[in-house]
């Protein structure tokens, strides 16, 4: 078993900085320098967090010249959005709920008067 076939989007997704590479590609392609640039630790480590996002799918890397360019790959993360799906639902159910609890609730207290004041 390759090391790609193990890894799948959750585990890409699972690390915080990932996860911050991810939200970096959302704006453009970037080069690795580029990419470690952002982060305070070396450039080794951002490498491995590439790496590991290539394997799960969640970006490609392209050689252009000698750099090496990662673009986000967000069809991948329709596997994450098909897993939250029923989460989501479960949520949006509930604040409705919530919505229409506090909407009675407002309509059921009186309305406040101003307090008086004592005068001097």
């Amino acid at each position: 078993m390759t090391m790609e076939s193990r890894r799948d989007v959750f585990q890409g997704i699972a690390d915080p900085t990932r996860r911050e590479i991810l939200a970096l590609l959302t704006k453009e392609a970037q080069n690795v320098n580029a990419i470690a640039d952002q982060f305070s630790m070396t450039r080794q480590a951002v490498s491995l967090h590439v790496k590991i996002l290539n394997e799960c799918g969640l970006i490609a890397i392209s050689q252009q010249g000698r750099e090496r360019i990662c673009e986000l790959q967000s069809q991948k993360l329709a596997e994450v959005d098909r897993w939250l799906a029923p989460f989501r639902k479960t949520w949006e159910d509930r604040f409705s709920r919530l919505d229409k609890l506090l909407a009675t609730d407002q309509d059921s207290i009186p309305t406040q008067t101003k307090p008086k004041r004592h005068g001097k």
